[in-house]
């Protein structure tokens, strides 16, 4: 149980930090590739500003006016081989270009990325409006646009090299939280189960040690009640009541016992199962129940769908069933009906018993594998008992590698089914 608990908490940690480091990387990506960005617009800017002042040369005498230029403000800071510039009238008309990026879309004030069906996939433009003082003051007239552009393959590298660089470090980040958090859950749970230890070691130790004390007023009550003469009348009904509440604190010891060697995996090592056959069980349930079925005015009957065998301990799987069948016919009216069935699905082996009994509300089912757990409805109709017999049987069918599911409806009756894997 503690081991499992162990690793849902590792599990839970390691979720946990895997959101908070995907919320920080992703927060860390975003902020670098921004800046990246920035940076390319602000070079792709300053290129495209030095360039400027050609734009009234480049108009009126064209491209050529570029060749016949020896030297231009831009050609240190211009590299021919990623990016590219380009001259436009007012008009958006391309006038005059270098470099090896050829855009055919029309320029557009301010920052744009550009897809592309060819390398490089993605290219980077700033465009920036040139204007020329006009007739009237305060009133310059545009004079044309210049679009600086470089491909995107260098932040997009660097883009790749950070992602790579944030998954390996959260894997070993990942990696360093699972090894710590082993250390953290060992060391948290420890002295919880070191209580439990001691908790199940008492209840086995208490169990065991009332059985001689209540064995012994059993015996004495059953002495007395067999003398009659020696008992005045008024105290036979207090011998009844100890003779009654002894039988219930024997049981009630015998449970938890079983459930404290159960838990303790003492009461029947699995090395030691062997086949079974539930089929033998059943029927020998069926005629030991059918009296108490008769006396209670219920019907009782078998269904044998199939014939399986299951690895285990016979008496446990017996009490199993013998539960289920008991709590069956606890819960069930006069003229009711109890249905037990044996089958086969796949790998498993399926013991259902249905009743038409008082039901269980919905609310209510989670809880009914508790120990001592009873629905209010079933605490004022049965008799005796310890609240342990489906705990125990749902125990004994986790033992054997199965589980027990209910279905039920309150006025209607309900269905318990256990799921024991057939010998392989």
């Amino acid at each position: 149980m503690f081991q499992g608990l162990r690793w849902r908490l590792l599990l839970s940690q390691l979720m946990v930090m895997a959101a908070i480091l995907s919320v920080f990387g992703a927060g860390v990506y975003v902020f670098l590739s921004r800046n990246l960005y920035r940076q390319l617009d602000k070079k792709l800017l300053t290129l495209a500003q030095s360039a400027a002042p050609s734009l009234v040369e480049v108009k009126d005498e064209g491209s050529q006016h570029l060749d016949q230029v020896d030297e231009v403000p831009w050609r240190d800071i211009f590299n021919r081989d990623k990016q590219s510039l380009e001259w436009f009238n007012a008009d958006g008309k391309l006038l005059a270009s270098r470099g090896v990026l050829e855009l055919t879309v029309p320029p557009k004030v301010g920052s744009l990325t550009l897809k592309r069906m060819r390398k490089p996939n993605q290219v980077r433009t700033f465009t920036i409006s040139v204007f020329k003082d006009g007739s009237k003051p305060n009133h310059p007239y545009l004079e044309g646009y210049i679009r600086a552009s470089q491909s995107t393959e260098d932040v997009e590298t660097i883009q790749y090299q950070l992602l790579w660089g944030l998954g390996m470090g959260g894997m070993m980040t990942l990696g360093l939280v699972a090894i710590g958090g082993l250390w953290l859950t060992q060391n948290a749970l420890e002295p919880i189960e070191k209580s439990f230890r001691q908790l199940k070691q008492f209840t086995a130790d208490a169990s065991h040690e009332l059985r001689g004390p209540l064995s012994v007023i059993q015996a004495s009550v059953e002495v007395m009640r067999n003398h009659p003469e020696r008992i005045h009348p008024k105290d036979a009904k207090k011998l009844a009541s100890i003779a009654s509440a002894t039988t219930q604190m024997s049981h009630l010891a015998q449970d938890l016992l079983f459930l404290a060697r159960a838990e303790a995996d003492v009461s029947s090592p699995a090395h030691e199962w062997k086949p079974i056959s539930l089929n033998s069980i059943l029927q020998n349930l069926v005629e030991l129940f059918e009296i108490i079925a008769q006396e209670k005015k219920i019907t009782l009957q078998y269904q044998c769908r199939a014939t399986v065998a299951v690895m285990g301990d016979e008496a446990q799987l017996t009490r199993l069933i013998s539960n289920l069948l008991e709590n069956a016919l606890q819960y069930t009216l006069p003229a009711g009906q109890v249905v037990l069935t044996l089958a086969k699905h796949s790998r498993f082996a399926l013991v259902s018993v249905q009743d038409t009994g008082i039901g269980i509300d919905r609310e209510q089912l989670p809880f009914i594998f508790d120990r001592f757990w009873r629905a209010d409805k079933a605490r004022s109709r049965r008799e005796g008992g310890t609240g342990l017999g489906l705990a125990i049987a749902q125990t004994i069918a986790h033992r054997h590698g199965g589980k027990i599911t209910v279905t039920s409806q309150v006025g209607v009756g309900s269905c318990f089914q256990a799921r024991l894997p057939l010998c392989t």
